[in-house]
Protein backbone atom coordinates (compact mmCIF):
# COMPACT_ATOMS: atom_id res chain seq x y z
CA UNK A 1 0.00 0.00 0.00
CA UNK A 2 3.44 2.67 0.41
CA UNK A 3 2.77 2.91 -3.54
CA UNK A 4 -1.11 4.10 -2.66
CA UNK A 5 0.55 6.73 -0.39
CA UNK A 6 3.23 8.02 -3.12
CA UNK A 7 0.23 8.86 -4.69
CA UNK A 8 -1.62 11.10 -1.64
CA UNK A 9 -0.53 14.96 -2.10
CA UNK A 10 0.25 16.44 1.09
CA UNK A 11 -1.08 20.14 1.74
CA UNK A 12 0.26 21.71 5.00
CA UNK A 13 -1.96 24.69 6.46
CA UNK A 14 -5.43 23.65 4.84
CA UNK A 15 -7.67 24.23 6.22
CA UNK A 16 -5.57 26.05 8.41
CA UNK A 17 -2.63 26.69 9.98
CA UNK A 18 -1.29 23.87 11.69
CA UNK A 19 -3.26 21.35 9.67
CA UNK A 20 -1.36 18.54 7.20
CA UNK A 21 -4.04 17.72 4.24
CA UNK A 22 -3.77 14.48 2.54
CA UNK A 23 -5.68 15.26 -0.95
CA UNK A 24 -6.90 12.03 -2.20
CA UNK A 25 -7.97 13.45 -5.71
CA UNK A 26 -4.46 12.89 -6.85
CA UNK A 27 -4.60 9.69 -5.63
CA UNK A 28 -8.43 8.93 -7.50
CA UNK A 29 -6.73 10.07 -10.57
CA UNK A 30 -4.33 7.37 -11.61
CA UNK A 31 -6.27 4.28 -12.42
CA UNK A 32 -4.13 2.57 -10.88
CA UNK A 33 -4.45 4.09 -7.69
CA UNK A 34 -8.02 4.01 -7.62
CA UNK A 35 -8.23 0.32 -8.54
CA UNK A 36 -5.54 -0.60 -6.09
CA UNK A 37 -7.93 1.01 -3.08
CA UNK A 38 -10.81 -0.94 -3.92
CA UNK A 39 -9.02 -4.34 -4.59
CA UNK A 40 -7.79 -3.76 -1.17
CA UNK A 41 -11.07 -3.21 0.44
CA UNK A 42 -12.52 -5.66 -1.85
CA UNK A 43 -9.79 -8.23 -0.46
CA UNK A 44 -10.37 -7.76 3.08
CA UNK A 45 -14.24 -7.71 3.09
CA UNK A 46 -14.55 -10.14 0.31
CA UNK A 47 -15.40 -13.22 2.78
CA UNK A 48 -17.80 -10.88 4.64
CA UNK A 49 -20.64 -11.99 2.77
CA UNK A 50 -21.58 -8.49 2.40
CA UNK A 51 -25.86 -7.02 1.55
CA UNK A 52 -25.05 -3.46 1.40
CA UNK A 53 -22.39 -1.29 1.44
CA UNK A 54 -23.14 2.18 2.98
CA UNK A 55 -21.29 5.44 1.63
CA UNK A 56 -21.17 8.79 4.00
CA UNK A 57 -21.34 11.99 2.36
CA UNK A 58 -19.64 13.10 0.70
CA UNK A 59 -16.41 10.98 -0.48
CA UNK A 60 -17.71 7.77 0.75
CA UNK A 61 -19.72 8.18 -2.32
CA UNK A 62 -16.49 7.51 -4.44
CA UNK A 63 -16.04 4.09 -3.11
CA UNK A 64 -18.79 2.90 -1.77
CA UNK A 65 -20.50 1.94 -5.33
CA UNK A 66 -17.32 0.90 -6.26
CA UNK A 67 -16.79 -1.86 -3.75
CA UNK A 68 -20.27 -2.61 -3.87
CA UNK A 69 -20.45 -3.14 -7.48
CA UNK A 70 -17.35 -5.55 -6.45
CA UNK A 71 -18.74 -7.20 -4.05
CA UNK A 72 -22.08 -8.11 -5.89
CA UNK A 73 -23.98 -5.75 -3.26
CA UNK A 74 -26.10 -3.06 -3.08
CA UNK A 75 -25.36 0.35 -2.44
CA UNK A 76 -27.08 2.87 0.39
CA UNK A 77 -26.17 6.37 0.74
CA UNK A 78 -25.86 7.97 4.43
CA UNK A 79 -26.15 12.16 3.33
CA UNK A 80 -26.43 15.08 5.41
CA UNK A 81 -30.30 16.58 6.39
CA UNK A 82 -32.37 16.73 3.73
CA UNK A 83 -30.85 15.54 0.89
CA UNK A 84 -33.59 12.00 0.56
CA UNK A 85 -36.37 12.12 -0.66
CA UNK A 86 -38.24 9.42 1.79
CA UNK A 87 -38.94 9.30 5.28
CA UNK A 88 -35.55 9.23 6.85
CA UNK A 89 -33.97 8.41 10.15
CA UNK A 90 -31.06 10.10 11.05
CA UNK A 91 -28.70 10.58 14.16
CA UNK A 92 -27.03 13.75 15.63
CA UNK A 93 -23.50 12.98 16.88
CA UNK A 94 -21.01 15.43 18.41
CA UNK A 95 -17.80 16.88 16.94
CA UNK A 96 -15.07 19.04 18.44
CA UNK A 97 -16.95 22.09 17.39
CA UNK A 98 -20.52 21.50 18.06
CA UNK A 99 -22.46 18.36 16.31
CA UNK A 100 -23.76 16.79 12.90
CA UNK A 101 -26.50 14.70 11.74
CA UNK A 102 -26.72 12.19 9.33
CA UNK A 103 -29.59 10.75 7.52
CA UNK A 104 -30.64 7.43 5.69
CA UNK A 105 -33.87 6.48 4.15
CA UNK A 106 -35.94 4.45 6.66
CA UNK A 107 -36.59 1.81 4.23
CA UNK A 108 -32.69 1.40 2.91
CA UNK A 109 -32.48 -1.63 5.22
CA UNK A 110 -34.25 -4.78 5.60
CA UNK A 111 -33.77 -6.28 9.12
CA UNK A 112 -30.65 -8.65 9.52
CA UNK A 113 -28.88 -7.34 6.51
CA UNK A 114 -25.00 -7.39 6.28
CA UNK A 115 -23.76 -3.94 6.26
CA UNK A 116 -20.53 -2.94 4.95
CA UNK A 117 -19.76 0.70 6.24
CA UNK A 118 -17.47 2.92 3.43
CA UNK A 119 -15.88 6.39 3.62
CA UNK A 120 -12.43 7.74 2.81
CA UNK A 121 -11.16 9.45 6.73
CA UNK A 122 -11.17 7.81 8.96
CA UNK A 123 -9.91 10.50 12.03
CA UNK A 124 -11.92 10.87 15.28
CA UNK A 125 -14.57 7.78 14.28
CA UNK A 126 -17.59 10.04 15.42
CA UNK A 127 -18.98 10.09 11.74
CA UNK A 128 -18.60 6.54 11.16
CA UNK A 129 -20.24 5.67 14.72
CA UNK A 130 -23.43 7.48 14.05
CA UNK A 131 -23.30 5.59 10.85
CA UNK A 132 -23.15 2.38 12.87
CA UNK A 133 -26.33 3.26 15.10
CA UNK A 134 -28.24 4.26 12.31
CA UNK A 135 -27.58 0.77 10.60
CA UNK A 136 -28.31 -1.16 13.94
CA UNK A 137 -31.33 1.18 14.50
CA UNK A 138 -32.85 -0.59 11.73
CA UNK A 139 -31.93 -3.80 12.24
CA UNK A 140 -28.86 -4.54 10.09
CA UNK A 141 -25.77 -5.58 11.35
CA UNK A 142 -22.43 -4.23 10.91
CA UNK A 143 -19.66 -6.67 9.66
CA UNK A 144 -16.90 -3.65 9.29
CA UNK A 145 -16.68 -0.21 8.41
CA UNK A 146 -13.62 0.27 6.15
CA UNK A 147 -11.25 3.26 5.25
CA UNK A 148 -9.01 4.59 2.56
CA UNK A 149 -7.24 7.39 5.01
CA UNK A 150 -6.76 6.47 9.00
CA UNK A 151 -5.04 9.64 11.21
CA UNK A 152 -3.95 7.38 13.95
CA UNK A 153 -2.72 9.78 16.36
CA UNK A 154 -6.47 10.80 16.70
CA UNK A 155 -7.54 7.54 17.91
CA UNK A 156 -10.88 7.10 16.06
CA UNK A 157 -10.65 3.39 16.40
CA UNK A 158 -11.91 4.01 20.04
CA UNK A 159 -15.38 5.27 19.62
CA UNK A 160 -15.46 2.11 16.66
CA UNK A 161 -14.48 -0.80 19.15
CA UNK A 162 -16.35 -4.31 18.62
CA UNK A 163 -16.52 -3.40 14.95
CA UNK A 164 -13.81 -4.76 12.14
CA UNK A 165 -12.29 -1.69 11.53
CA UNK A 166 -9.80 -1.33 8.24
CA UNK A 167 -7.96 1.11 6.61
CA UNK A 168 -5.64 1.02 3.73
CA UNK A 169 -3.19 3.81 4.45
CA UNK A 170 -2.58 5.28 8.34
CA UNK A 171 -0.59 8.02 9.10
CA UNK A 172 0.57 8.54 12.56
CA UNK A 173 1.27 12.44 12.47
Amino acid sequence: MDNLKQLIREVPGFPKPGILFYDITTLLKNPTGFRGIIDGLKDHYGGAKVDVVIGIEARGFIFAPALAYALGAGFVPVRKPKKLPAECVSVTYDLEYGTDTLEMHKDALDEGKRVLIVDDLLATGGTAAAAARMVTGLGGAVVGIGFVVELTFLNGRQKLAGYDVFSLLQYDK
